[in-house]
């Protein structure tokens, strides 16, 4: 309960709810009220906001600073785990096995393969619990999916209990112990998953995937005009920063002198 509670009160403080709240509360005051001069302003505020938040040089510097925090992975340290955390997924078997896996799990999975054709003792950790009413977990659907690009059974392993990145980790201390792996995830997740594996006694070497924020060349009519596409890197940038937010709340940062870190 608390954790499906968790999800909506996050899910309502992202900027596309709020500001259709708040326009929504504007245009009520507009029609049912004589304040007319404050539902203009909070009409013409909702909206400026949502334009701006919409255009590519505006979510992309927000969501930057999150990005760039650690490099791609580049073979540094042999390994003796690949975590995989798990992502957005559903299960239709009549699909193709990777069309299962949406948003960011797909370039997740990716990129653990690639760390792990450079590391093929170690073993691949797929993580991520059951969604409601779904007969699969993420981690076995992600799993599914590495075993139809040639990935043995033998180098995986799956854990389908955690619902979170704190269970998560949690969970794969008890494997991994003191011993070096890669942890992958996306690139603006990755901060606040170093701090809950830090968390745990663990060191592990990031490995970022999914990179979303864009500093390479564009075309002009990419940069100037309002997209969803670009909308949902403010969202991220947004979800991140509330999620680091809660594990402030709930637990003193973790401190790490460690070089891999930088």
């Amino acid at each position: 309960m608390f954790f499906t509670l968790k999800k909506i009160i996050g899910g309502l403080l992202l900027p596309l709810p709020i500001l259709l709240l708040i326009m929504g509360l504007g245009l009520c005051l507009l029609w049912f009220s004589r304040w007319q001069k404050s539902a203009r302003t909070l009409i013409s505020v909702a909206w400026l906001v949502l334009l701006l938040i919409s255009l590519q040089p505006v979510a992309d510097r927000l969501l930057a600073p999150l990005e760039n925090r650690y490099p791609s992975w580049h073979n540094q340290q042999p390994l003796d785990y690949i975590v995989v955390l798990g992502g957005g997924y559903t299960w239709n078997p009549q699909w193709a096995p990777s069309s299962n896996m949406l948003n960011n799990s797909l370039p997740r999975l990716a990129e653990g393969i690639r760390i792990w054709h450079e590391n093929p003792r170690a073993k691949l950790i797929f993580t991520g619990g059951k969604a409601q009413g779904n007969p699969l977990s993420s981690a076995a659907v992600t799993a599914n999916t590495a075993r139809s690009l040639g990935i043995p059974d033998g180098a995986m392993i799956i854990l389908d209990r955690p619902r979170d990145t704190e269970q998560e980790a949690h969970e794969v201390a008890k494997i991994v112990t003191n011993r070096p792996f890669a942890l992958v995830t996306s690139a603006n997740h990755l901060p606040r998953a170093m701090l809950y594996f830090q968390q745990e006694g663990l060191q592990p070497w990031p490995a970022p995937a999914n990179q979303l924020a864009i500093a390479s060349p564009l075309n002009l009519w990419e940069r100037v005009l309002p997209s969803s596409f670009w909308l949902g890197h403010s969202e991220r940038a947004l979800y991140e920063s509330i999620g680091r937010m809660w594990q402030w709340l709930k637990q003193p940062e973790a401190s790490s002198g460690d070089p891999r870190q930088q």
